[in-house]
Protein backbone atom coordinates (compact mmCIF):
# COMPACT_ATOMS: atom_id res chain seq x y z
CA UNK A 1 0.00 0.00 0.00
CA UNK A 2 2.88 2.38 0.72
CA UNK A 3 4.23 1.78 -2.78
CA UNK A 4 0.81 2.42 -4.31
CA UNK A 5 0.42 5.62 -2.29
CA UNK A 6 3.82 6.80 -3.47
CA UNK A 7 2.87 6.23 -7.09
CA UNK A 8 -0.44 8.04 -6.71
CA UNK A 9 1.29 11.05 -5.21
CA UNK A 10 4.51 10.89 -7.21
CA UNK A 11 5.89 14.25 -8.10
CA UNK A 12 3.68 16.23 -5.77
CA UNK A 13 6.65 17.89 -4.16
CA UNK A 14 7.47 19.33 -7.58
CA UNK A 15 4.01 20.79 -8.13
CA UNK A 16 3.95 24.50 -7.49
CA UNK A 17 0.47 24.37 -5.92
CA UNK A 18 1.27 21.46 -3.55
CA UNK A 19 -0.52 23.11 -0.64
CA UNK A 20 -3.57 23.74 -2.80
CA UNK A 21 -3.61 20.07 -3.81
CA UNK A 22 -3.29 19.05 -0.18
CA UNK A 23 -6.40 21.09 0.48
CA UNK A 24 -8.19 19.31 -2.37
CA UNK A 25 -7.28 15.98 -0.80
CA UNK A 26 -8.52 17.14 2.59
CA UNK A 27 -11.86 18.23 1.10
CA UNK A 28 -12.18 14.92 -0.77
CA UNK A 29 -12.13 12.81 2.37
CA UNK A 30 -15.53 11.35 3.11
CA UNK A 31 -17.08 12.45 -0.21
CA UNK A 32 -18.92 10.12 -2.60
CA UNK A 33 -18.06 10.31 -6.30
CA UNK A 34 -20.80 9.21 -8.70
CA UNK A 35 -18.75 8.12 -11.70
CA UNK A 36 -21.04 7.83 -14.74
CA UNK A 37 -19.28 5.53 -17.15
CA UNK A 38 -20.05 2.83 -19.67
CA UNK A 39 -20.82 -0.42 -17.86
CA UNK A 40 -20.84 -2.89 -20.74
CA UNK A 41 -17.55 -4.62 -19.97
CA UNK A 42 -17.05 -6.73 -16.87
CA UNK A 43 -13.29 -6.34 -17.28
CA UNK A 44 -13.58 -2.55 -17.11
CA UNK A 45 -16.12 -2.71 -14.29
CA UNK A 46 -13.74 -4.81 -12.20
CA UNK A 47 -10.89 -2.40 -12.85
CA UNK A 48 -12.96 0.60 -11.73
CA UNK A 49 -14.05 -1.32 -8.63
CA UNK A 50 -10.42 -2.00 -7.67
CA UNK A 51 -9.55 1.67 -8.10
CA UNK A 52 -12.49 2.50 -5.85
CA UNK A 53 -11.22 0.12 -3.16
CA UNK A 54 -7.81 1.79 -3.22
CA UNK A 55 -9.29 5.29 -3.04
CA UNK A 56 -11.45 4.32 -0.09
CA UNK A 57 -8.42 2.95 1.74
CA UNK A 58 -6.32 6.04 1.04
CA UNK A 59 -8.80 8.88 1.22
CA UNK A 60 -11.93 7.43 2.83
CA UNK A 61 -13.83 8.55 -0.27
CA UNK A 62 -16.42 6.35 -1.98
CA UNK A 63 -16.35 5.76 -5.74
CA UNK A 64 -19.73 4.65 -7.11
CA UNK A 65 -19.65 3.38 -10.69
CA UNK A 66 -22.96 4.40 -12.24
CA UNK A 67 -23.08 2.00 -15.19
CA UNK A 68 -24.63 3.57 -18.29
CA UNK A 69 -25.19 2.42 -21.86
CA UNK A 70 -24.99 5.88 -23.41
CA UNK A 71 -23.43 8.89 -21.70
CA UNK A 72 -25.69 11.15 -23.81
CA UNK A 73 -28.56 10.22 -21.47
CA UNK A 74 -26.51 11.46 -18.52
CA UNK A 75 -25.80 14.73 -20.33
CA UNK A 76 -29.54 15.17 -20.92
CA UNK A 77 -30.06 14.71 -17.19
CA UNK A 78 -27.44 17.37 -16.40
CA UNK A 79 -29.18 19.74 -18.82
CA UNK A 80 -32.47 19.12 -17.00
CA UNK A 81 -30.78 19.80 -13.67
CA UNK A 82 -29.51 23.14 -14.95
CA UNK A 83 -32.96 24.11 -16.23
CA UNK A 84 -34.33 23.27 -12.79
CA UNK A 85 -31.68 25.47 -11.18
CA UNK A 86 -30.13 22.56 -9.30
CA UNK A 87 -26.65 23.29 -7.98
CA UNK A 88 -26.39 19.76 -6.58
CA UNK A 89 -25.97 17.47 -9.53
CA UNK A 90 -26.40 13.71 -9.67
CA UNK A 91 -23.09 13.12 -11.52
CA UNK A 92 -19.62 14.00 -10.28
CA UNK A 93 -17.46 12.41 -12.95
CA UNK A 94 -18.09 11.44 -16.58
CA UNK A 95 -16.29 9.16 -19.04
CA UNK A 96 -16.67 11.00 -22.34
CA UNK A 97 -15.21 11.88 -25.69
CA UNK A 98 -16.14 13.19 -29.10
CA UNK A 99 -19.60 14.49 -29.70
CA UNK A 100 -20.52 14.16 -26.02
CA UNK A 101 -17.66 16.43 -24.99
CA UNK A 102 -18.59 18.86 -27.76
CA UNK A 103 -22.14 18.98 -26.40
CA UNK A 104 -20.99 19.46 -22.80
CA UNK A 105 -18.67 22.28 -23.80
CA UNK A 106 -21.15 23.96 -26.17
CA UNK A 107 -23.92 23.95 -23.58
CA UNK A 108 -21.69 25.18 -20.76
CA UNK A 109 -22.22 22.04 -18.66
CA UNK A 110 -18.62 21.75 -17.46
CA UNK A 111 -17.02 23.54 -14.53
CA UNK A 112 -13.68 25.32 -14.50
CA UNK A 113 -10.63 23.88 -16.31
CA UNK A 114 -8.85 21.46 -13.98
CA UNK A 115 -6.21 19.40 -15.76
CA UNK A 116 -3.35 21.71 -14.81
CA UNK A 117 -4.30 21.22 -11.12
CA UNK A 118 -3.55 17.49 -11.23
CA UNK A 119 -0.11 16.49 -9.94
CA UNK A 120 0.06 13.53 -12.32
CA UNK A 121 -0.63 15.80 -15.30
CA UNK A 122 3.12 16.46 -15.32
CA UNK A 123 3.48 13.05 -17.00
CA UNK A 124 1.33 14.06 -19.99
CA UNK A 125 2.96 15.37 -23.16
CA UNK A 126 1.56 18.90 -23.67
CA UNK A 127 2.60 18.77 -27.34
CA UNK A 128 0.55 15.65 -28.10
CA UNK A 129 -2.44 16.92 -30.13
CA UNK A 130 -4.53 13.85 -29.29
CA UNK A 131 -4.51 14.90 -25.62
CA UNK A 132 -5.65 18.49 -26.17
CA UNK A 133 -8.10 18.00 -29.07
CA UNK A 134 -11.20 15.79 -28.95
CA UNK A 135 -12.82 15.17 -32.34
CA UNK A 136 -11.19 18.44 -33.52
CA UNK A 137 -12.60 20.32 -30.48
CA UNK A 138 -9.99 21.95 -28.16
CA UNK A 139 -10.28 20.45 -24.67
CA UNK A 140 -8.87 23.56 -22.92
CA UNK A 141 -8.32 21.67 -19.67
CA UNK A 142 -12.03 20.82 -19.31
CA UNK A 143 -11.41 17.07 -19.59
CA UNK A 144 -8.43 14.92 -18.67
CA UNK A 145 -7.13 12.22 -21.02
CA UNK A 146 -7.60 8.71 -19.63
CA UNK A 147 -6.77 6.19 -22.34
CA UNK A 148 -6.11 5.72 -26.02
CA UNK A 149 -8.14 3.77 -28.52
CA UNK A 150 -7.52 2.30 -31.96
CA UNK A 151 -9.89 0.46 -34.23
CA UNK A 152 -8.62 -3.08 -34.72
CA UNK A 153 -10.08 -6.23 -36.22
CA UNK A 154 -10.02 -9.73 -34.73
CA UNK A 155 -9.89 -13.08 -36.51
CA UNK A 156 -9.17 -16.69 -35.58
CA UNK A 157 -5.99 -17.67 -37.41
CA UNK A 158 -7.09 -21.30 -37.25
CA UNK A 159 -9.98 -20.29 -39.54
CA UNK A 160 -8.70 -17.22 -41.43
CA UNK A 161 -5.05 -17.54 -42.42
CA UNK A 162 -4.81 -14.25 -44.33
CA UNK A 163 -7.14 -11.59 -42.91
CA UNK A 164 -8.24 -8.68 -45.12
CA UNK A 165 -6.00 -5.63 -44.77
CA UNK A 166 -8.15 -3.00 -46.48
CA UNK A 167 -11.79 -2.17 -47.11
CA UNK A 168 -11.58 -3.60 -50.62
CA UNK A 169 -10.08 -6.89 -49.48
CA UNK A 170 -12.68 -6.99 -46.68
CA UNK A 171 -15.39 -6.67 -49.33
CA UNK A 172 -13.76 -9.42 -51.41
CA UNK A 173 -13.53 -11.60 -48.31
CA UNK A 174 -17.22 -11.01 -47.58
CA UNK A 175 -18.15 -12.07 -51.11
CA UNK A 176 -16.04 -15.22 -50.75
CA UNK A 177 -17.52 -15.93 -47.31
CA UNK A 178 -21.20 -14.87 -47.39
CA UNK A 179 -22.75 -14.19 -44.01
CA UNK A 180 -19.42 -14.09 -42.13
CA UNK A 181 -18.83 -10.30 -42.03
CA UNK A 182 -20.76 -7.56 -40.25
CA UNK A 183 -20.40 -4.58 -37.89
CA UNK A 184 -22.40 -3.29 -34.90
CA UNK A 185 -25.58 -1.35 -35.62
CA UNK A 186 -25.10 2.43 -35.32
CA UNK A 187 -25.53 4.48 -33.17
CA UNK A 188 -23.75 1.84 -31.09
CA UNK A 189 -20.34 3.41 -30.50
CA UNK A 190 -18.40 0.67 -32.28
CA UNK A 191 -20.81 0.67 -35.21
CA UNK A 192 -20.42 4.41 -35.65
CA UNK A 193 -16.65 3.97 -35.35
CA UNK A 194 -16.72 1.54 -38.28
CA UNK A 195 -18.78 4.03 -40.31
CA UNK A 196 -16.22 6.74 -39.63
CA UNK A 197 -13.41 4.37 -40.57
CA UNK A 198 -15.08 3.77 -43.93
CA UNK A 199 -15.66 7.50 -44.34
CA UNK A 200 -12.02 8.37 -43.63
CA UNK A 201 -10.80 5.73 -46.06
CA UNK A 202 -13.16 6.55 -48.94
CA UNK A 203 -13.93 10.28 -48.67
CA UNK A 204 -12.83 12.20 -51.81
CA UNK A 205 -11.17 14.84 -49.59
CA UNK A 206 -10.50 13.57 -46.02
CA UNK A 207 -9.20 17.01 -44.96
CA UNK A 208 -12.79 18.31 -45.13
CA UNK A 209 -13.73 15.91 -42.33
CA UNK A 210 -11.73 17.98 -39.82
CA UNK A 211 -14.08 20.92 -40.35
CA UNK A 212 -17.73 21.38 -39.28
CA UNK A 213 -20.10 19.46 -41.52
CA UNK A 214 -22.42 21.15 -44.03
CA UNK A 215 -25.15 19.54 -46.15
CA UNK A 216 -23.02 20.01 -49.26
CA UNK A 217 -19.82 18.53 -47.86
CA UNK A 218 -21.75 15.68 -46.27
CA UNK A 219 -23.36 14.68 -49.57
CA UNK A 220 -20.05 14.67 -51.45
CA UNK A 221 -17.85 13.02 -48.82
CA UNK A 222 -20.29 10.26 -47.81
CA UNK A 223 -21.39 9.17 -51.29
CA UNK A 224 -18.66 6.47 -51.53
CA UNK A 225 -19.58 5.22 -48.04
CA UNK A 226 -23.13 4.29 -49.05
CA UNK A 227 -21.93 2.66 -52.27
CA UNK A 228 -19.47 0.53 -50.30
CA UNK A 229 -21.96 -0.45 -47.62
CA UNK A 230 -24.59 -1.36 -50.21
CA UNK A 231 -22.15 -3.85 -51.70
CA UNK A 232 -21.04 -5.15 -48.30
CA UNK A 233 -24.56 -5.62 -46.95
CA UNK A 234 -25.54 -7.75 -49.93
CA UNK A 235 -23.23 -10.51 -48.66
CA UNK A 236 -23.05 -9.61 -44.95
CA UNK A 237 -24.31 -11.46 -41.91
CA UNK A 238 -28.09 -11.83 -42.20
CA UNK A 239 -27.94 -10.07 -45.59
CA UNK A 240 -27.31 -6.71 -43.97
CA UNK A 241 -30.89 -6.56 -42.67
CA UNK A 242 -29.84 -7.18 -39.08
CA UNK A 243 -26.62 -6.23 -37.31
CA UNK A 244 -24.95 -7.24 -34.03
CA UNK A 245 -25.97 -4.85 -31.27
CA UNK A 246 -22.44 -4.36 -29.94
CA UNK A 247 -18.77 -5.18 -30.41
CA UNK A 248 -19.13 -7.61 -27.50
CA UNK A 249 -21.86 -9.44 -29.41
CA UNK A 250 -19.58 -9.57 -32.45
CA UNK A 251 -16.80 -11.14 -30.41
CA UNK A 252 -19.21 -13.77 -29.13
CA UNK A 253 -20.28 -14.48 -32.71
CA UNK A 254 -16.60 -14.82 -33.61
CA UNK A 255 -16.07 -17.24 -30.74
CA UNK A 256 -19.12 -19.25 -31.89
CA UNK A 257 -17.77 -19.41 -35.45
CA UNK A 258 -20.71 -17.48 -36.89
CA UNK A 259 -18.61 -14.45 -37.85
CA UNK A 260 -15.11 -14.67 -39.28
CA UNK A 261 -14.10 -11.14 -38.24
CA UNK A 262 -14.94 -8.97 -35.24
CA UNK A 263 -13.81 -5.49 -34.31
CA UNK A 264 -12.82 -3.53 -31.24
CA UNK A 265 -11.64 -0.05 -30.31
CA UNK A 266 -9.11 -1.57 -27.91
CA UNK A 267 -5.88 -2.73 -29.61
CA UNK A 268 -5.36 -5.29 -26.82
CA UNK A 269 -8.89 -6.73 -26.96
CA UNK A 270 -7.78 -10.13 -28.25
CA UNK A 271 -5.45 -10.68 -25.32
CA UNK A 272 -8.10 -9.65 -22.81
CA UNK A 273 -10.68 -11.96 -24.39
CA UNK A 274 -8.25 -14.88 -24.49
CA UNK A 275 -7.25 -14.30 -20.85
CA UNK A 276 -10.91 -14.40 -19.83
CA UNK A 277 -11.49 -17.62 -21.78
CA UNK A 278 -14.16 -16.06 -24.00
CA UNK A 279 -12.42 -16.74 -27.33
CA UNK A 280 -10.00 -19.39 -28.66
CA UNK A 281 -6.29 -18.90 -28.03
CA UNK A 282 -5.80 -18.69 -31.79
CA UNK A 283 -7.61 -15.33 -32.08
CA UNK A 284 -5.33 -12.63 -33.49
CA UNK A 285 -5.44 -8.90 -34.25
CA UNK A 286 -5.12 -7.24 -37.63
CA UNK A 287 -5.52 -3.73 -39.05
CA UNK A 288 -5.89 -2.13 -42.45
CA UNK A 289 -2.75 -1.01 -44.24
CA UNK A 290 -3.82 2.62 -44.67
CA UNK A 291 -4.34 3.05 -40.94
CA UNK A 292 -7.36 2.87 -38.66
CA UNK A 293 -9.32 5.34 -36.60
CA UNK A 294 -7.67 6.38 -33.36
CA UNK A 295 -8.60 8.72 -30.54
CA UNK A 296 -8.26 9.45 -26.83
CA UNK A 297 -11.02 9.07 -24.28
CA UNK A 298 -11.37 11.49 -21.40
CA UNK A 299 -12.73 12.23 -17.92
CA UNK A 300 -14.82 15.35 -17.25
CA UNK A 301 -16.46 17.00 -14.23
CA UNK A 302 -19.95 18.55 -14.61
CA UNK A 303 -20.51 22.13 -13.51
CA UNK A 304 -22.80 21.05 -10.66
CA UNK A 305 -20.78 18.13 -9.30
CA UNK A 306 -21.37 17.75 -5.57
CA UNK A 307 -18.02 16.07 -4.97
CA UNK A 308 -15.65 18.04 -7.18
CA UNK A 309 -12.67 17.62 -4.82
CA UNK A 310 -13.10 13.86 -4.69
CA UNK A 311 -13.58 13.77 -8.48
CA UNK A 312 -10.23 15.56 -8.89
CA UNK A 313 -8.53 13.10 -6.53
CA UNK A 314 -10.08 10.20 -8.47
CA UNK A 315 -8.88 11.53 -11.83
CA UNK A 316 -5.39 12.12 -10.45
CA UNK A 317 -5.33 8.53 -9.21
CA UNK A 318 -6.51 7.22 -12.58
CA UNK A 319 -3.60 9.11 -14.17
CA UNK A 320 -1.05 7.66 -11.76
CA UNK A 321 1.64 5.39 -13.24
CA UNK A 322 0.36 2.49 -11.17
CA UNK A 323 -3.24 2.56 -12.39
CA UNK A 324 -2.27 3.53 -15.94
CA UNK A 325 0.08 0.55 -16.11
CA UNK A 326 -2.60 -1.71 -14.65
CA UNK A 327 -5.06 -0.48 -17.25
CA UNK A 328 -2.54 -1.01 -20.05
CA UNK A 329 -1.94 -4.63 -19.04
CA UNK A 330 -3.68 -6.82 -21.66
CA UNK A 331 -4.56 -9.29 -18.90
CA UNK A 332 -6.39 -6.55 -16.96
CA UNK A 333 -7.96 -4.19 -19.54
CA UNK A 334 -5.38 -3.52 -22.23
CA UNK A 335 -6.21 0.18 -22.63
CA UNK A 336 -3.06 2.01 -23.80
CA UNK A 337 -1.68 4.68 -21.51
CA UNK A 338 -1.95 8.43 -22.09
CA UNK A 339 1.20 9.05 -20.06
CA UNK A 340 4.49 9.95 -21.72
CA UNK A 341 6.52 7.08 -20.29
CA UNK A 342 9.78 8.95 -20.93
CA UNK A 343 8.69 11.54 -18.35
CA UNK A 344 8.32 8.96 -15.58
CA UNK A 345 10.89 8.18 -12.89
CA UNK A 346 12.72 4.90 -13.39
CA UNK A 347 10.64 2.82 -10.97
CA UNK A 348 7.37 3.95 -12.55
CA UNK A 349 8.73 3.51 -16.09
CA UNK A 350 9.62 -0.07 -15.18
CA UNK A 351 5.93 -0.81 -14.67
CA UNK A 352 5.30 -0.24 -18.38
CA UNK A 353 8.48 -1.94 -19.54
CA UNK A 354 7.34 -5.08 -17.71
CA UNK A 355 3.95 -5.24 -19.44
CA UNK A 356 3.45 -8.40 -21.52
CA UNK A 357 2.87 -8.20 -25.27
CA UNK A 358 1.01 -11.42 -26.17
CA UNK A 359 1.21 -12.93 -29.62
CA UNK A 360 -2.49 -12.17 -30.07
CA UNK A 361 -1.98 -8.39 -30.27
CA UNK A 362 0.05 -6.12 -32.49
CA UNK A 363 3.02 -4.16 -31.24
CA UNK A 364 2.58 -0.36 -31.39
CA UNK A 365 4.73 -0.11 -34.53
CA UNK A 366 2.54 -2.75 -36.23
CA UNK A 367 -0.67 -0.78 -35.72
CA UNK A 368 0.22 1.65 -38.50
CA UNK A 369 -0.93 5.26 -38.64
CA UNK A 370 -3.79 6.46 -36.46
CA UNK A 371 -6.44 8.23 -38.52
CA UNK A 372 -7.84 11.32 -36.75
CA UNK A 373 -11.50 11.45 -35.76
CA UNK A 374 -13.72 13.61 -37.99
CA UNK A 375 -15.03 16.82 -36.46
CA UNK A 376 -17.68 16.01 -33.84
CA UNK A 377 -20.42 17.57 -36.00
CA UNK A 378 -20.14 14.70 -38.53
CA UNK A 379 -21.24 11.97 -36.13
CA UNK A 380 -24.95 12.66 -35.75
CA UNK A 381 -25.64 13.25 -39.48
CA UNK A 382 -23.69 10.10 -40.34
CA UNK A 383 -25.75 8.01 -37.93
CA UNK A 384 -29.02 9.59 -39.08
CA UNK A 385 -28.24 8.97 -42.75
CA UNK A 386 -27.30 5.36 -42.00
CA UNK A 387 -30.58 4.78 -40.16
CA UNK A 388 -32.61 6.40 -42.94
CA UNK A 389 -30.95 4.28 -45.58
CA UNK A 390 -30.75 0.90 -43.91
CA UNK A 391 -33.39 0.72 -41.17
CA UNK A 392 -36.44 1.92 -43.09
CA UNK A 393 -36.39 -0.62 -45.89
Amino acid sequence: MRFLMALLLVGMAQVGAAQTWSEVERQARGQTVYFNAWGGSETINQYIARVGDALEAMYQLRLVHVKVDDIAAVIARIEAERRAGSARGSADLLWVNGENFARLKREGLLGQPFVSELPNAQFLDPNDPTLVMDFSIPTEGLEAPWGRARLVFLHDEAVVSTPPNSLETLLAFAHANPGRVSYPEPPNFHGTTFLKHVLLALAPDPTVLATPVTPATFAVQTAPVWDYLDRLHAVAWRQGVQFPDSAEAMIQLLADGELAIALSFNPNEAASQIASGRVPKTVRTHVHAGGTLGNTHFLAIPFNAQARAAALVTINALLSPHWQAEKANPEVWGDPTVLDVTRLPADARALFEALPIPASVLRPEQLGPALPEPHASWTEPLEAAWRARYLTQ
